[in-house]
Protein backbone atom coordinates (compact mmCIF):
# COMPACT_ATOMS: atom_id res chain seq x y z
CA UNK A 1 0.00 0.00 0.00
CA UNK A 2 1.46 3.35 -1.07
CA UNK A 3 -1.01 6.03 -0.07
CA UNK A 4 -0.57 9.53 -1.46
CA UNK A 5 -3.37 11.61 0.02
CA UNK A 6 -4.06 15.29 0.73
CA UNK A 7 -7.14 15.50 2.95
CA UNK A 8 -8.16 19.14 3.38
CA UNK A 9 -10.79 20.34 5.84
CA UNK A 10 -12.28 23.04 3.61
CA UNK A 11 -11.84 24.52 0.16
CA UNK A 12 -12.20 28.12 1.33
CA UNK A 13 -11.21 29.96 4.49
CA UNK A 14 -12.40 33.38 5.59
CA UNK A 15 -10.78 36.19 3.66
CA UNK A 16 -9.59 34.20 0.63
CA UNK A 17 -10.96 32.63 -2.53
CA UNK A 18 -11.54 29.06 -3.61
CA UNK A 19 -8.46 26.93 -2.74
CA UNK A 20 -6.29 30.07 -2.49
CA UNK A 21 -4.91 29.34 0.96
CA UNK A 22 -3.72 25.82 0.09
CA UNK A 23 -2.89 26.25 -3.62
CA UNK A 24 0.89 26.15 -3.14
CA UNK A 25 0.60 22.95 -1.13
CA UNK A 26 -1.62 21.36 -3.78
CA UNK A 27 0.97 22.16 -6.46
CA UNK A 28 3.73 20.74 -4.26
CA UNK A 29 1.66 17.64 -3.52
CA UNK A 30 0.98 16.97 -7.22
CA UNK A 31 4.70 17.45 -7.97
CA UNK A 32 4.44 18.19 -11.67
CA UNK A 33 1.38 16.07 -12.42
CA UNK A 34 -0.09 17.86 -15.46
CA UNK A 35 -3.74 16.87 -15.12
CA UNK A 36 -6.32 15.37 -12.80
CA UNK A 37 -9.89 14.15 -12.75
CA UNK A 38 -12.43 16.06 -10.67
CA UNK A 39 -15.45 14.49 -8.99
CA UNK A 40 -18.19 17.16 -8.63
CA UNK A 41 -20.81 14.83 -7.17
CA UNK A 42 -21.00 16.45 -3.73
CA UNK A 43 -22.87 19.46 -5.10
CA UNK A 44 -26.60 19.28 -4.29
CA UNK A 45 -29.27 21.03 -6.37
CA UNK A 46 -28.61 24.68 -7.11
CA UNK A 47 -25.36 24.18 -8.98
CA UNK A 48 -24.74 21.74 -11.80
CA UNK A 49 -21.82 19.37 -12.19
CA UNK A 50 -20.71 21.47 -15.17
CA UNK A 51 -20.77 24.69 -13.12
CA UNK A 52 -18.88 23.15 -10.22
CA UNK A 53 -16.32 21.66 -12.60
CA UNK A 54 -15.87 25.01 -14.33
CA UNK A 55 -15.09 26.65 -11.00
CA UNK A 56 -12.52 23.99 -10.11
CA UNK A 57 -11.08 24.00 -13.65
CA UNK A 58 -10.46 27.74 -13.51
CA UNK A 59 -8.66 27.51 -10.16
CA UNK A 60 -6.48 24.56 -11.14
CA UNK A 61 -5.73 26.26 -14.42
CA UNK A 62 -4.11 29.07 -12.43
CA UNK A 63 -1.86 26.38 -10.93
CA UNK A 64 -0.94 25.13 -14.40
CA UNK A 65 -2.92 21.91 -13.99
CA UNK A 66 -5.58 20.63 -16.40
CA UNK A 67 -8.80 19.51 -14.70
CA UNK A 68 -11.47 17.32 -16.30
CA UNK A 69 -14.79 16.43 -14.70
CA UNK A 70 -15.39 12.72 -14.37
CA UNK A 71 -18.92 13.19 -15.70
CA UNK A 72 -17.44 14.52 -18.95
CA UNK A 73 -16.06 11.10 -19.91
CA UNK A 74 -18.08 8.55 -21.89
CA UNK A 75 -16.58 5.83 -19.68
CA UNK A 76 -15.83 7.27 -16.21
CA UNK A 77 -14.45 3.98 -14.89
CA UNK A 78 -11.96 3.65 -17.73
CA UNK A 79 -10.94 7.29 -17.28
CA UNK A 80 -10.40 6.71 -13.58
CA UNK A 81 -8.22 3.68 -14.23
CA UNK A 82 -5.95 5.90 -16.36
CA UNK A 83 -6.13 9.02 -14.17
CA UNK A 84 -2.91 10.71 -13.11
CA UNK A 85 -4.59 12.15 -10.00
CA UNK A 86 -8.05 12.62 -8.49
CA UNK A 87 -9.74 15.52 -6.70
CA UNK A 88 -13.07 15.07 -4.91
CA UNK A 89 -14.61 18.41 -3.97
CA UNK A 90 -16.80 19.42 -1.07
CA UNK A 91 -20.53 19.81 -0.75
CA UNK A 92 -23.01 17.38 0.76
CA UNK A 93 -21.40 14.10 1.82
CA UNK A 94 -24.59 12.04 1.46
CA UNK A 95 -25.13 13.28 -2.10
CA UNK A 96 -21.49 12.51 -2.89
CA UNK A 97 -21.45 9.00 -1.45
CA UNK A 98 -24.75 8.04 -3.05
CA UNK A 99 -23.47 8.97 -6.50
CA UNK A 100 -20.13 7.25 -5.95
CA UNK A 101 -22.08 4.05 -5.35
CA UNK A 102 -24.55 4.65 -8.18
CA UNK A 103 -21.76 5.20 -10.69
CA UNK A 104 -19.78 2.20 -9.43
CA UNK A 105 -16.68 4.29 -8.70
CA UNK A 106 -16.10 3.31 -5.06
CA UNK A 107 -13.96 0.21 -5.62
CA UNK A 108 -11.95 1.71 -8.47
CA UNK A 109 -11.16 4.88 -6.51
CA UNK A 110 -10.04 2.73 -3.59
CA UNK A 111 -7.88 0.50 -5.79
CA UNK A 112 -6.18 3.41 -7.57
CA UNK A 113 -5.56 5.32 -4.32
CA UNK A 114 -4.08 2.23 -2.69
CA UNK A 115 -1.74 1.96 -5.67
CA UNK A 116 -0.45 5.47 -4.98
CA UNK A 117 -2.53 7.64 -7.30
CA UNK A 118 -2.53 11.17 -5.80
CA UNK A 119 -5.89 11.80 -4.12
CA UNK A 120 -7.03 15.25 -3.00
CA UNK A 121 -10.18 15.74 -0.96
CA UNK A 122 -11.78 18.85 0.44
CA UNK A 123 -14.53 18.70 3.07
CA UNK A 124 -16.89 15.94 1.85
CA UNK A 125 -14.09 14.64 -0.37
CA UNK A 126 -11.94 14.21 2.73
CA UNK A 127 -14.77 12.77 4.79
CA UNK A 128 -15.29 9.88 2.34
CA UNK A 129 -11.61 8.88 2.62
CA UNK A 130 -12.35 7.29 6.01
CA UNK A 131 -14.18 4.07 6.84
CA UNK A 132 -17.56 5.80 7.01
CA UNK A 133 -19.28 9.17 6.69
CA UNK A 134 -20.66 8.87 10.21
CA UNK A 135 -18.83 12.01 11.30
CA UNK A 136 -20.02 14.32 8.53
CA UNK A 137 -21.70 17.58 9.53
CA UNK A 138 -24.14 17.38 6.62
CA UNK A 139 -27.86 16.77 6.68
CA UNK A 140 -28.93 13.47 5.07
CA UNK A 141 -30.89 15.16 2.28
CA UNK A 142 -30.62 11.89 0.30
CA UNK A 143 -29.88 8.34 1.36
CA UNK A 144 -26.70 6.59 0.31
CA UNK A 145 -26.91 2.76 0.09
CA UNK A 146 -24.79 2.64 3.25
CA UNK A 147 -22.53 4.85 5.35
CA UNK A 148 -19.40 2.85 4.47
CA UNK A 149 -16.99 5.03 2.51
CA UNK A 150 -13.66 4.53 0.71
CA UNK A 151 -11.71 3.33 3.79
CA UNK A 152 -8.41 4.68 2.46
CA UNK A 153 -7.43 5.39 6.06
CA UNK A 154 -8.58 3.60 9.24
CA UNK A 155 -9.87 6.76 10.93
CA UNK A 156 -12.76 9.12 10.32
CA UNK A 157 -12.50 12.84 9.66
CA UNK A 158 -14.78 15.56 10.94
CA UNK A 159 -14.17 18.42 8.49
CA UNK A 160 -14.74 22.04 9.56
CA UNK A 161 -14.24 21.03 13.19
CA UNK A 162 -15.36 23.81 15.54
CA UNK A 163 -14.39 24.38 19.15
CA UNK A 164 -17.11 25.69 21.47
CA UNK A 165 -17.02 29.49 21.70
CA UNK A 166 -16.28 30.60 25.24
CA UNK A 167 -18.92 33.36 25.10
CA UNK A 168 -21.60 31.31 23.30
CA UNK A 169 -25.02 30.89 24.91
CA UNK A 170 -25.83 27.96 22.61
CA UNK A 171 -27.11 24.99 24.61
CA UNK A 172 -27.20 22.40 21.83
CA UNK A 173 -24.66 19.67 21.23
CA UNK A 174 -21.10 20.64 20.36
CA UNK A 175 -19.00 18.87 17.72
CA UNK A 176 -17.12 17.17 20.56
CA UNK A 177 -20.39 15.88 22.00
CA UNK A 178 -21.47 14.52 18.63
CA UNK A 179 -18.16 12.73 18.12
CA UNK A 180 -18.42 11.20 21.59
CA UNK A 181 -21.88 9.95 20.60
CA UNK A 182 -20.31 8.42 17.49
CA UNK A 183 -17.86 6.54 19.72
CA UNK A 184 -20.68 4.93 21.67
CA UNK A 185 -21.30 2.81 18.55
CA UNK A 186 -18.01 3.01 16.61
CA UNK A 187 -14.40 2.39 17.56
CA UNK A 188 -12.30 4.15 14.89
CA UNK A 189 -10.48 7.37 15.84
CA UNK A 190 -11.87 10.68 14.58
CA UNK A 191 -9.69 13.60 13.53
CA UNK A 192 -11.49 16.89 14.14
CA UNK A 193 -9.85 18.85 11.33
CA UNK A 194 -10.22 22.59 11.77
CA UNK A 195 -10.66 24.91 8.80
CA UNK A 196 -7.23 25.86 7.52
CA UNK A 197 -5.77 22.41 8.31
CA UNK A 198 -5.13 19.29 6.28
CA UNK A 199 -3.52 15.86 6.50
CA UNK A 200 -0.68 14.94 4.15
CA UNK A 201 -0.43 11.16 3.98
CA UNK A 202 2.49 9.51 2.20
CA UNK A 203 2.85 5.77 2.62
CA UNK A 204 2.66 5.17 6.36
CA UNK A 205 3.41 8.79 7.32
CA UNK A 206 0.62 11.14 8.39
CA UNK A 207 1.56 14.80 8.86
CA UNK A 208 -0.82 17.50 10.08
CA UNK A 209 -0.28 20.66 8.03
CA UNK A 210 -1.87 24.07 7.56
CA UNK A 211 -2.39 26.75 10.18
CA UNK A 212 -5.00 25.66 12.70
CA UNK A 213 -4.30 22.15 13.99
CA UNK A 214 -6.66 19.34 14.89
CA UNK A 215 -8.33 17.61 17.81
CA UNK A 216 -8.07 13.82 17.97
CA UNK A 217 -10.85 11.74 19.50
CA UNK A 218 -10.40 8.11 20.44
CA UNK A 219 -12.94 5.90 22.11
CA UNK A 220 -12.73 5.97 25.92
CA UNK A 221 -9.80 8.40 25.84
CA UNK A 222 -9.39 12.09 26.58
CA UNK A 223 -9.31 14.14 23.35
CA UNK A 224 -5.85 15.32 22.31
CA UNK A 225 -4.69 18.53 20.65
CA UNK A 226 -2.16 18.49 17.79
CA UNK A 227 -0.46 21.48 16.21
CA UNK A 228 0.54 21.90 12.55
CA UNK A 229 3.66 19.87 11.81
CA UNK A 230 2.70 17.02 14.13
CA UNK A 231 3.21 13.46 12.94
CA UNK A 232 0.19 11.22 13.41
CA UNK A 233 1.67 8.06 11.92
CA UNK A 234 0.23 6.00 14.76
CA UNK A 235 -3.20 6.46 13.21
CA UNK A 236 -2.36 4.09 10.34
CA UNK A 237 0.60 2.09 11.62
Amino acid sequence: MMLNLLLISTSTVHGSGYLDYCANDIVSFLDGTPSLIFVPYARPSGITHDEYTAKARERFGLMGIELIGIHEFDDPLAALRDAEALFIGGGNTFVLLRQLYETGLVNTIRERAMEGMPYIGTSAGSNVAGPSIGTTNDMPIVFAPKLDALALVPFNINPHYLDPAATSTHKGETRETRIKEFHVFNSQPVVGLREGAWLRISGDQVRLEGSTGARLFRSNMTPEEFEPGALLDFLIS
